[in-house]
């Protein structure tokens, strides 16, 4: 397994509140994290079927582009009762559907991104199923990490929890104000940022990739 050197690291990701996150969580660890945002990168189109085919092919796009070491994060909120959907469809969701043909790439979404409206088609979908529908999810984040050679490592992470309605909090990002992981009584959207970075998904996968890695 390769170890990652201190130095520069794209974050491929346009994603601002995900940069963010992962810059706090690789602060500690002597790498200078910049996002392909900052270095003018395309987004690929996500066409895998796993969180770790999409965070991979969006690695070796950005290391390929930059010639740098990249990582990155595809992740997403899987519920239960919907047959953990959204799942890597998580961020198509808060799209409108007319805006998001079937197996569309990001390059062929149009319009404004709204988390708002996939929180309410999350809550407008359980409702469907009746009242005894389970609330139960969890949240996936799969992280690759792409070298200019070619080289790829992957790691998973995973917190369980439940959904709750109205949303609460506007410190997190996505689906964060609805999702109040198992044993706590605030939502992701209410938690501090170092209260979050500490039971994650994100977190979990993150300490994977610094034991092995760092």
């Amino acid at each position: 397994m390769r170890k990652l050197q201190p130095g520069r690291l794209v974050i491929a990701s346009h994603n601002e509140g995900k940069v963010r996150e992962i810059a706090e969580l690789l602060g500690p660890h002597g790498v200078d994290p910049v996002s392909a945002a900052e270095l003018d990168l395309p987004e690929p189109d996500e066409i895998g079927t796993t969180f770790i085919d999409n965070a991979d092919l969006k690695a070796r796009a950005a290391a390929d582009l930059s010639g740098l070491p990249a990582l990155a994060d595809d992740s997403g909120l899987c519920v239960e009762a919907l047959g953990d959907r959204p799942g890597i469809f998580s961020a198509r969701w808060a799209y409108a559907q007319s805006q998001v043909p079937a197996e569309a790439g990001p390059g062929e979404i149009s319009g404004e991104r709204d988390f708002n409206r996939a929180m309410r088609r999350v809550r407008e979908e359980l409702e469907a199923l009746g009242p005894e529908a389970s609330r139960n999810a969890h949240f996936v984040c799969a992280l690759a990490l792409c070298w200019p050679d070619g080289h790829s490592e992957w790691f998973e992470g995973r917190v369980d929890g439940t959904l709750v309605w109205p949303p609460r909090g506007d410190k997190g990002f996505g689906y964060d104000p609805i999702f109040v992981p198992a044993g706590r009584d605030l939502t992701f959207g209410e938690m501090d940022p170092a209260e979050k970075h500490a039971i994650s998904h994100r977190a979990d996968a993150f300490r994977k990739l610094v034991a092995a890695l760092l």
